[in-house]
């Protein structure tokens, strides 16, 4: 079975007739023409263009639910609250209540839900279930098994891989993942993300990476290339496969010079997937 619970993940619901332009004034992807149960990726930004909070936005009969980091959603829903003014919105908290499950490779449709909906990141990463937490299933696969699962695909997590209030969309890959509008309005930080687009200064990025002896490190741990600091490592899953948040120029530096990518005296290499569609100079 491969269905988990997600303790980690909150729940915001934001209802009422202005939810949609409230919503679609302040996040970095439109939630226009969503029906029951299609979802998107975005976030929350500051001024500066740099994540508050990102997240899994779903339509629901009355409006949208929020799949976020549960230790942001009170601040996340209080945040949000600051820019209702007159808007006909309600925003609640419902992490005490609702939780979250993922699965993937399974038909979980029959599971008692509030919604199910597809992971609007990358179809490989399955389905998310937001369901009442006296609903949660027994026989459950370990949340270490959908991180393993995530990671093998390379795709990245708040708190782990990257930190909230300081990183850029781009460094997070939101701009590969269908986190940006690049077309929709104005939204909170839009100049700042619209400017590393144009200019392609996005130099730190979120990565795959495999350990060559199949053995990773901890998380937190200093990404060397060379002997010179590139970055660090974040989540790791099977086999060595990790991800890193690395700056991808001292990276490519250091290869056109010979020199081995490290991690707590353990090379590592980087690894491409389908979904990258920047330059990533040695990826295997």
């Amino acid at each position: 079975m491969t269905i988990c619970l997600l303790p980690n993940r909150g729940v915001i619901s934001v209802s009422g007739t202005d939810a949609l332009s409230f919503l679609d004034n302040l996040l970095t992807v439109s939630v226009v023409g969503l029906h029951f149960g299609e979802a998107r990726y975005g976030a929350l930004l500051t001024p500066q263009g740099k994540i508050i909070s990102d997240g899994l936005i779903v339509a629901i009969d009355d409006g949208f639910l929020v799949d976020c980091p549960r230790a942001l959603a009170a601040d996340l829903a209080r945040r949000l609250g600051f820019y209702k003014l007159r808007a006909k919105v309600d925003i609640v908290n419902r992490s005490d209540d609702w939780t979250v499950l993922a699965e993937w490779d399974e038909d979980s449709s029959s599971i008692a839900s509030v919604v199910r909906f597809k992971d609007p990141r990358l179809d490989a990463l399955g389905h998310r279930i937001i369901i009442e937490l006296n609903d949660v299933p027994e026989a459950l696969v370990s949340e270490a098994a959908y991180h393993s699962h995530r990671v093998a695909l390379g795709i990245p997590e708040g708190g782990r891989d990257f930190i909230y209030g300081d990183a850029f969309p781009h460094e997070a890959d939101m701009d590969q993942l269908h986190g940006i509008d690049f077309a929709k309005g104005c939204y909170v930080g839009q100049e700042v993300v619209s400017r590393m687009q144009h200019r392609g200064t996005a130099r730190t990025r979120c990565v795959p990476i495999r350990f060559i002896d199949g053995i990773s490190v901890p998380e937190g741990t200093d990404a060397l290339a060379g002997e010179k600091i590139c970055g660090r490592v974040g989540s790791s899953g099977l086999d060595g496969a990790a991800i890193g948040l690395l700056r991808l120029d001292r990276v490519a530096d250091s290869l056109a010079l010979g020199e081995t990518l490290s991690a707590n005296g353990r090379a590592f290499v980087l690894e491409k997937r389908d979904w990258i569609q920047f330059e990533l100079m040695g990826a295997v």
